[in-house]
């Protein structure tokens, strides 16, 4: 059986749609169809559902998909055993999301280093809620998510990536600057939260409910959906924040914010990285994996 085909109807069946596998495989759009075609009338049998606004795959196509996984994953397993390319000949598109801490401060910085190492892949990041990053994997819209915390969802698989300290920050000459507080103090202070689903709140959640405490007991201005909404709004004096050190080194260093601790509080995390379950890893991301995890290290 032709693997070629079996890659296209893959990326079919992961993107829902013709003109986006075309566009990973670096294909044109009828090239795609031709393969699926072809790869159906060889089997005798309708593969993708083609009725609809996004291409599902039939009864018979979701059983191929399982196998050609499988079958796809040992040929690249074969030819890495022979020898493989050399890594100055990586190439292909590799797509991977970010929750909007890593996603804005980190993986932005490794992913570039990435790229220049190896300028024939094509990087795209997408930067969202981790609750969506993880989501998007598992329907195999990204090849792979680096988020703030696991959440429970079929078809993805977990490993520990890098560690991130979340602080709380004020603005530039507020009472708390520099010093720690306890929690009844904190209390008394406006805060700034980023939205349900984003990983730093679920740290604060979890650490402040091991504690006894709620975050509705405490003086909620804003709730916003980006990190770096938040910093705008602890930048402008709307309230206090707690954010990702690494969205907010420059603006400590430039006198604007200043990093308080709250008593009790040890706020650090684990950033995870998440992968379908299943899914034939391609080389390029196998190639970030173990660069960006060299790079973290150092």
């Amino acid at each position: 059986m032709d693997t070629r085909q079996l890659a296209a109807f893959c990326v079919v069946v992961e993107r829902r749609s013709f003109s986006q596998a075309a566009e990973q495989l670096g294909v044109t759009q009828p090239a795609v169809s031709l393969q699926i075609r072809s790869l159906e009338k060889r089997l005798g049998v309708q593969l993708l559902d083609r009725s609809g606004r996004r291409v599902e795959p039939t009864e018979a196509g979701r059983r191929l998909y399982r196998s050609a996984q499988r079958l796809l994953a040992q040929e690249e397993q074969l030819f890495a055993e022979l020898g493989g390319e050399s890594e100055g000949e990586l190439s292909g598109r590799l797509e991977i999301g970010g929750s909007t801490g890593p996603g804005g401060t980190v993986l932005p910085v490794v992913l570039g280093e990435f790229q220049l190492r190896h300028p024939d892949v094509r990087v795209a990041l997408t930067v969202s809620d981790t609750q969506r990053v993880i989501e998007q994997v598992a329907r195999r819209e990204l090849e792979l998510g680096v988020v703030g915390a696991q959440r429970r969802q079929r078809g993805v698989a977990f490993e520990p990536f890098f560690r991130d300290e979340v602080v709380l920050v004020v603005p530039a000459g507020h009472r708390f600057a520099d010093k720690e507080v306890t929690i009844d103090e904190l209390r008394e202070e406006p805060l700034v939260l980023m939205q349900e689903g984003a990983g730093v709140r679920q740290v604060i959640e979890d650490e402040l409910r091991a504690r006894g405490v709620r975050l509705r007991d405490f003086d909620v201005r804003l709730e916003l959906g980006l990190q770096e909404s938040a910093r705008s709004a602890a930048l402008a004096g709307y309230g206090l924040t707690f954010i990702s050190k690494a969205a907010i080194g420059a603006d400590v260093e430039a006198g604007a914010l200043a990093i308080a601790r709250v008593e009790g509080l040890d706020p650090s995390r684990e950033i995870w990285l998440v992968r379908s379950t299943g899914r034939a890893e391609t080389r390029a991301a196998q190639a970030f994996v173990d660069f960006a995890r060299a790079r973290l290290r150092g």
